[in-house]
């Protein structure tokens, strides 16, 4: 049984997710020994390495964890996750007074405006970390002397 898998234009979000996935997947692949990439920063486009950037190591793991994000949905998350113990309720209080502005700002916005907006913004962002996964499996195909 053949199974067919539809195809879709280029600049489609469906393709870029496919597309994320699939060079994340082969990073994975390649990467046989992750712990080679602690301590390697990323090049800039002028190679040299950026100041303060996270190392090829913390973009390996944060690669694979949102490739499962957008193979499999996000997870619910939990009420006060993330919150530090202390001062909780006036943060509560922030928070709200802050979803309230917000929510007041949404409503004044045109819908198919916002979709756009989350639409351009996640398609430029897989696309982004696509390239982060291209690099990660190009640097470490380059210290072990594997061929490119």
């Amino acid at each position: 049984m053949q199974v067919l898998t539809p195809r879709y234009p280029k600049n489609c979000l469906l393709t870029v997710m496919d597309r994320y996935s699939a060079v994340v997947q082969n990073m994975e692949q390649v990467v046989m020994f992750p712990s080679l990439l602690r301590d390697l920063q990323p090049s800039a486009h002028g190679g040299e390495a950026q100041a303060g950037a996270p190392s090829l190591y913390n973009y390996f793991t944060m690669l694979k964890a949102i490739r499962v994000d957008v193979e499999h949905g996000l997870l619910p998350r939990k009420e006060g996750q993330g919150k530090m113990a202390g001062g909780g309720a006036h943060e509560a209080e922030n928070e709200a007074a802050e979803t309230e502005e917000g929510e007041e700002l949404l409503g004044q916005l045109d819908l198919e405006a916002q979709f756009h907006l989350h639409f351009s913004s996640l398609h430029h962002i897989l696309t982004h970390l696509t390239l982060k996964a291209q690099e990660v499996t190009r640097t470490y195909q380059e210290i072990t002397g594997q061929a490119i």
